[in-house]
């Protein structure tokens, strides 16, 4: 039975609307299991997943010690309003959290996504400066080639030209952007590089809440690496300029560039951080903002005295539970280990696609590999490729890349590269 043939397909077309697709999507799979870094679709084929459901599910599926960790949980308490109340998972977690961030991040702001969690992060950075009597700060500062998130404040700082939001020019806050970080991430980073932010921030200080970037990595943008001296010496221009940093590391947080956290290959401290996608090891929807103490303290201090936003399913006991043990085992397995084996790995595999036509460019970093074509894919065609070669990869534009779960093993590794390597062969323009 063909993929457009199956029932639950068939059905799909019918009711469902899926991401970044038209109302009937095509192609598309039906998927009926999963376990370890496999994917079982319903009609028995297995893949092997080289996308870690969208970056999350570090851990590999069904995890036993997570999915535990749920059961017990949903026999207690599986949910509960979070104004008024509170509960072990969550306390637990922030704890935690705050243990694990860079230094000076001191509390947390549970959330349902990564795409929220930027939103909190830019209201935080706004009331920060309202508090302080200074109101006209408003505006954010973000690179070229970024990528924040769906929502609407995540949106006005994602790429203005070439990012995925385009259509809805105009229908938000008109932010600053300096160029994409040039510097590669094993190149040096000089003061050319960021002359142009620097000279932004001083034009526009006393409009500037904050600079807002991706530490390290910009993610759907572009899967660009950059130099860990560009981090710091946009920290230090902050500093300079009285500016907030803000570190989106909802995708490269838990691990996946060979740190817990992007930042810390530069070494520095954001003053507000945003986690989501691995921090329940993809189990459930659940994200976070994380903010300095002096930001908390000017909030209590200022009008209204309180934070402006409260989510309905805010730290959900269930997704917090899921967030614990994903970081018990975070804390418990050789996961910096596992990563720099998957980055040798994906080097090495990789490798031969430098030299296919339609090849632009090669990178790896952690468990992240990236082939960059001189061309978009052909979805229809490419989609149906990967799954022919029996691994699920899901390009976007012109870029075939990979983020496994660490779990994947050296065999499946090798499976994915190959598959990448002879589907550009094959279908590249």
């Amino acid at each position: 039975m063909s993929d457009r043939e199956h029932p639950l397909v068939e059905r799909d077309r019918r009711a469902v609307w899926h991401p970044y697709a038209p109302p009937i999507a095509d192609p598309l799979f039906a998927v009926e299991s999963a376990r370890g870094a496999t994917l079982r679709l319903a009609d028995g084929r297995e893949l092997i997943d080289g996308m870690s459901s969208w970056w999350s599910a570090i851990h590999g599926y069904r995890h036993p010690h997570i999915e535990a960790a749920v059961r017990a949980q949903l026999e207690r308490l599986p949910h509960v309003m979070f104004g008024g109340l509170t509960h072990e998972p969550a306390v637990s977690l922030c704890e935690r959290l705050v243990d694990l961030a860079p230094a000076g991040l001191e509390r947390v702001f549970l959330c349902d996504s990564g795409s929220v969690s930027v939103e909190i992060a830019i209201k935080l950075a706004l009331q920060y400066w309202h508090a302080l009597g200074r109101p006209r700060r408003k505006r954010l500062l973000a690179l070229r080639g970024a990528y924040h998130g769906d929502t609407f404040g995540a949106m006005a700082v994602c790429d203005p030209v070439t990012g995925m939001h385009g259509l809805f020019a105009g229908a938000f806050p008109e932010q600053c952007f300096a160029e994409r970080p040039r510097c590669r991430f094993d190149e040096p980073c000089r003061e050319e590089h960021t002359s142009e932010l620097a000279g932004l921030l001083r034009a526009h200080r006393d409009e500037l809440a904050a600079v807002i970037l991706e530490p390290i990595v910009q993610g759907a943008g572009g899967m660009w690496f950059y130099a860990p001296e560009y981090l710091r010496r946009v920290r230090a221009l902050c500093d300079e300029h009285d500016v907030l940093l803000i570190a989106d590391e909802i995708a490269t947080g838990f691990g996946r560039t060979g740190r817990m956290f992007a930042c810390e290959h530069a070494g520095v401290s954001p003053d507000l951080l945003c986690v989501g996608k691995a921090l329940t090891g993809g189990t459930l929807s659940l994200a976070a903002t994380l903010a300095s103490g002096p930001i908390c303290a000017a909030i209590a201090g200022g009008e209204p005295g309180v934070f402006m936003h409260g989510p309905t399913f805010m730290g959900n006991p269930l997704a917090c539970a899921a967030a614990g043990a994903s970081l018990d085992l975070l804390a418990t397995e050789p996961w910096r280990d596992r990563v720099a084996r998957i980055e040798a790995a994906l080097a090495a595999g990789l490798a031969p696609a430098r030299a296919l036509r339609g090849v632009a460019d090669v990178r790896v970093l952690g468990a992240i590999g990236v082939v960059e074509l001189s061309e978009p894919v052909d979805m229809a065609v490419v989609q149906p490729a990967f799954v022919a070669a029996g691994v699920w990869i899901r390009p976007f534009g012109r870029l075939v890349y990979t983020m496994p779960p660490y779990v994947v093993l050296p065999a499946q590794l090798e499976r994915i590269t190959r598959a990448i390597c002879e589907v550009i062969e094959k279908t590249a323009r």
